[in-house]
């Protein structure tokens, strides 16, 4: 491997500052994102390992003394087997490409105190930094975001859309979805999903100049579904009952996601009256609330007809809005 300070095109009185900017200016002209170029890919690398190196205070120190190559093993004429965690200990290797997310967001970014990562933002206490932004990226479908491109060093992660059922995102369960190079994989639906879900595959992406293999990214859509509404955790479904059963009460079959089951209603149900099932909306999490509506024959029923006439309606002061 060059010269670290070289590849950087630092001197060796640099500072951790100056040593940052250069990094950062060859990383936006070399990442495999923005230069599809194979030589460029590889002077990425180089350029990464060299920049983790010497951001190292501890290696930069053990490379000057002449310690470590420049690839982090140590030398055969310097301090020998050295090893910094547990003393000496013949052929040790330094492990490269592990640059630390804080510190490509101080570079890149600066000022902030806590991280997490949200599709390709970090964000913290002094605000957010896209990557996406650094590299001119823009959210092309079928790349991975910066900080993963980062740290696997040359992965892709690999977007991916697979539509559901609706009954499959309320119980969970599996279904297979085909990759861009053919393979079909089955993917496990958590149970309470929802559109616009992104479930993670890892190591199923495309294949990066480095050799990773990046994450498939499956954003899931989910079906709507005539006979169910999602209302939270809770599932609502509406069901036909008829005269009779409104006034006398009974047990009728009531669909949930899972299968249909039996459901007693008490007597004097009338339309829109709610009842609860528990445990039939999104599994182990939620309800079937299910919405009574009274239907009358479709044809013309003599005896209904002559009873009604005869009945004492006790409703005089039904209020009616």
């Amino acid at each position: 491997m060059e010269n670290p300070y070289d590849l950087l095109g630092v001197s060796k009185t640099a500072g951790a500052a100056d040593i940052k900017k250069a990094y950062h200016k060859l990383a936006r002209t070399l990442h495999p994102d923005v230069n599809p170029d194979k030589n460029a890919a590889e002077k990425f690398k180089s350029v990464t390992a060299a920049y983790e190196l010497l951001s190292d205070p501890e290696k930069r120190k053990r490379f000057d003394a002449g310690e470590i190559d420049a690839e982090g093993n140590p030398t055969p004429f310097g301090a020998g087997a050295y090893d910094a965690g547990s003393g000496f200990s013949g052929g040790t290797r330094y492990s490269t490409h592990n640059i630390n997310p804080e510190d490509l967001a101080a570079m890149f970014g600066g000022g902030f105190g806590g991280f997490r990562t949200s599709g390709s933002r970090f964000t913290g206490a002094g605000g957010g930094f896209d990557f996406s932004d650094l590299f001119g990226m823009g959210g092309r479908s079928g790349r991975g975001n910066a900080y993963e491109a980062y740290e696997n060093a040359g992965s892709r992660d690999t977007n991916y859309e697979l539509t559901i059922p609706f009954d499959l995102s309320v119980t969970g369960g599996e279904t297979t979805i085909a990759l861009g190079n053919g393979k079909r994989l089955k993917v496990k639906i958590p149970a309470g999903v929802s559109t616009d879900s992104t479930l993670r595959l890892k190591g199923q992406g495309a294949t990066g100049a480095g050799g990773r293999a990046g994450d498939a990214l499956i954003k899931i859509k989910v079906q709507e579904s005539p006979t169910f509404k999602r209302e939270g955790d809770n599932v609502s479904v509406t069901v036909p009952i008829t005269l009779k059963e409104a006034v006398l009460g009974g047990k009728i079959p009531v669909p949930t996601p899972s299968g249909v089951v039996m459901m007693t209603i008490p007597a004097y149900s009338g339309s829109n009256k709610t009842l609860r099932l528990k445990g039939k909306g999104v599994k182990g999490k939620g309800d079937l609330l299910v919405s009574l509506q009274v239907v009358l024959p479709e044809k013309p029923d003599t005896a209904l007809t002559e009873f009604m006439k005869g009945w004492n309606e006790p409703y005089q002061n039904l209020k009616r809005g």
